[in-house]
């Protein structure tokens, strides 16, 4: 399936200045934060080093370095002449091994601070959304609602959930909102996938996706900010609870 590119609304965001300016790290980060993601697809163009400069508020020169560390760690690749420029390359699903392995290292305290945060700001996210979205802001949900019921694996179903998210906090037009649901994404949200599989792994994601968006649609904030915080810490109880049984002693140990 052709996996759809953000709309405009949450690629300004994606390139929205930084919090820091003239530091190639903040630009790694940020650039390696969205691929790592999926929010860039595979053979996407990332804008020219000086209109990334321009959006990103740094030097031309701090975009370079950057853009040669993402190179080495083979997430970006640069075509010279004609038609050229910095291409993403798709980078492969972490095993869920390995997920588990970082779920494990997460103690139940951290869980929970983790979880009233992110519903704090899925929540704020979609209360501004419901009173600032543009017709645009509402098709790009729409997208990655349909992006999700259609997604046929376990990567695209947790791009397409990320992509909603973001998309959400870029219909509230806050940047900083919208760079807290990136760092959130980065860090929480191949988790959160653990919790479902099954050829019908999502469904209920899906239509929790279609009432927040159906009430930014119709400008209710009070039930989008609902809806979201609710959606969220649903997904949390459930990595809560997979994370009990994760060290949960086999029967007849301790």
């Amino acid at each position: 399936m052709r996996q759809r590119l953000l709309s405009g609304g949450a690629r300004v965001a994606l390139f929205a200045p930084l919090e820091s300016l003239g530091r190639a790290e903040l630009v790694l980060r940020r650039l390696t934060d969205v691929i790592a993601l999926g929010l860039l697809v595979d053979g996407e163009q990332l804008p020219a080093e000086s209109e990334l400069a321009t959006q990103f508020g740094v030097s031309p020169v701090t975009v370079r370095e950057a853009l040669t560390i993402l190179r080495q760690q083979k997430l970006v690749t640069t075509r010279r002449g004609r038609g050229g420029g910095s291409f993403v390359c798709a980078v492969q699903d972490m095993p869920g091994a390995i997920l588990r392995r970082r779920l494990e290292a997460l103690t139940l305290g951290q869980i929970r601070d983790m979880a009233d945060h992110y519903a704090a700001i899925a929540g704020s996210a979609a209360r501004l959304a419901a009173q600032r979205a543009a017709e645009e802001n509402l098709q790009g949900l729409q997208e990655a609602i349909k992006e999700l019921a259609e997604a046929p694996d376990a990567v695209s179903r947790r791009r397409a959930d990320g992509l909603f998210h973001i998309e959400v906090a870029a219909a509230a037009q806050s940047a900083r909102l919208t760079r807290e649901e990136l760092k959130l994404q980065t860090e929480v949200g191949a988790l959160l996938w653990l919790t479902t599989d099954g050829a019908d792994a999502g469904q209920h994601v899906v239509e929790e996706h279609r009432g927040i968006a159906a009430a930014i649609a119709s400008a209710d904030a009070d039930r989008a900010r609902e809806l979201a915080e609710a959606h969220i810490t649903k997904a949390m109880d459930r990595l809560w609870q997979l994370r009990l049984e994760l060290v949960r002693p086999e029967p007849g140990q301790g």
